[in-house]
């Protein structure tokens, strides 16, 4: 008996040997469709290699150090099980695999947390239904003032709202963490536009929004999100900070119903006034793909989109400037030559201010807070990139720091976007809202906040760090964007 037992396990030994091999044979066939990259493994494809983190993960730590690209060419291949995932590293390669064929690279890939949460809506949409949500986003928020004074006034009101909250500050005569009070004057802006209103500070729902919008940012960069992207069919069975993290989107989407019932029983204006109204009212029309759950999924975008990104960079902002206080001295000297004290700063002044908007641009490429695009795939068979169904993923880090673009790439250095002359210049490679047909939808509103915001901020305030304070960390935290470490600052009054 033990002699055929032995043979048996023998056998299945064999057997799975055999299968093994025969897989590993199949994938390197598959793999010469592709760009190159190190050598897949059945079943786990390049996780070995990549000690089993998520590719964001990854491409985070190794942007600093690109071992791949330098071994394998700025565009190379890496495999999850028997997914091929597209790398395109550095600007030329985005460039071209972003823009060359912008239509055949499209589709968006959702991972298995995203699929399990977030069904529709812009960011994770693709196809038809894409199209019509971001025309229709692009064309509402035009409406609504997006590029126009309207818009450009909502976001002057809410940065003196945000210079008086530090002028309180200065008065209590405490250091204060930017964090909260940048997240909510920026949200205010994108608030008021979906929403018709603003949020106080002392808001309890607005903070229970803030709170969900931390954890689900904070969760995105987490070991137990990784773990859930590689082994979702045994993750959506066990608790976890996945369950939690997957509540803070369905808090989020109970706030948006709950806005959309309250226009719905307000009645429609005879002139929208807000995108909920716009929305309702293609709804009203009877359109395929417009309805209360998409609706619901492009709030949550519109929210999430507009309040993250840009408060996030503005924190880094406010980090570079204290610890390059020669920097933020410039900025205030060219603003004190070009603009009155009390003069109302609009985004058309950054042509007068050429300094001060390198500053800004500047901050947006060296905090680089979305160090990956989101992953796109392949709709249509193309020569650059592959197959329909391959996951293209640009490294956007490596463009922000490629040394073939920048002179310093790992200095903060506002020279990169001046001439000779000091004049402003626009650089092709600043990609931070990516490129192609899938670029950020809220690209201008971004630009228009973050120029108005800082100039308003280091017009009336010089930032320094807390009395007794002599180091900062500018390391980066990485999560669903990279983060600041929290820290304080004194806003001295000019």
């Amino acid at each position: 008996i033990s002699f055929e037992m032995l043979t048996i396990s023998q056998t299945f030994v064999v057997l799975v040997i055999f299968l093994l091999i025969v897989q590993f044979l199949k994938l390197r066939k598959a793999c010469q469709q592709f760009p190159p990259g190190p050598t897949p493994l059945p079943l786990l494809g390049n996780l070995v290699q990549m000690n089993f983190q998520l590719l964001l993960s990854v491409l985070f730590w190794h942007f600093s150090h690109p071992q791949l690209a330098k071994t394998y060419g700025n565009i190379y291949t890496l495999w999850f099980g028997w997914a091929p995932v597209i790398i395109l590293n550095g600007f030329q390669a985005v460039k071209d695999g972003m823009t060359t064929h912008p239509d055949d690279v499209s589709g968006r890939m959702v991972s298995p947390f995203f699929r399990a949460g977030m069904l529709s809506g812009i960011l994770l949409a693709t196809g038809r239904s894409w199209k019509q949500q971001r025309r229709f986003g692009i064309m509402t928020l035009r409406s609504l003032g997006m590029g126009k004074k309207g818009l450009e006034y909502r976001v002057q009101e809410e940065a003196s709202h945000l210079v008086e909250f530090f002028v309180i500050t200065v008065f209590a005569g405490r250091p204060v963490d930017p964090s909260f009070p940048l997240f909510h004057s920026i949200s205010n802006v994108i608030c008021a536009l979906v929403f018709g209103y603003h949020f106080s500070d002392e808001d309890k729902t607005f903070h229970e929004l803030i709170s969900a919008t931390e954890n689900l940012f904070r969760f995105a960069g987490s070991f137990i999100y990784q773990l859930y992207e590689i082994f979702p069919w045994l993750m959506c069975r066990l608790p976890g900070p996945h369950k939690k993290a997957l509540s803070c989107y369905d808090v989020l989407s109970s706030f948006a119903r709950k806005e959309i019932r309250r226009h719905v029983e307000r009645g429609m204006p005879d002139e929208p006034q807000d995108f909920i109204d716009f929305y309702l009212a293609e709804i009203e029309k009877d359109k395929p793909k417009y309805d209360e759950d998409n609706l619901v999924c492009v709030i949550n975008d519109l929210f999430l989109g507009g309040s993250e990104t840009s408060s996030t960079t503005l924190y880094w902002g406010l980090l570079y400037m204290v610890v390059n206080p020669d920097i933020q001295e410039k900025v205030q000297k060219e603003l004190d030559a070009v603009l009155g004290p009390s003069q109302l700063i609009c985004y058309e002044d950054r042509r007068k201010l050429p300094y001060t908007n390198a500053v800004v641009h500047e901050i947006q490429r060296f905090s680089n807070i979305v160090f990956v695009g989101m992953p796109r795939v392949c709709v249509r068979n193309t020569e650059l990139l592959g197959f329909p169904g391959t996951i293209v993923l640009p490294n956007i880090a490596s463009v922000l720091y490629d040394p073939e673009q920048w002179e310093t790439p790992r200095e903060f250095n506002p020279g990169h976007f001046l001439d000779k002359e000091g004049n402003f210049k626009n650089r092709e490679a600043f990609l931070p809202f990516s490129a192609g047909h899938r670029v950020c939808l809220g690209e201008h509103l971004a630009r228009t906040e973050l120029f108005i915001f800082f100039a308003n901020l280091l017009r009336a305030f010089t930032f320094r760090l807390p009395e007794g304070v002599t180091k900062i960390n500018t390391e980066p935290i990485l999560g669903g964007t990279l983060q600041p470490h929290p820290y304080k600052v004194c806003a001295i009054p000019r």
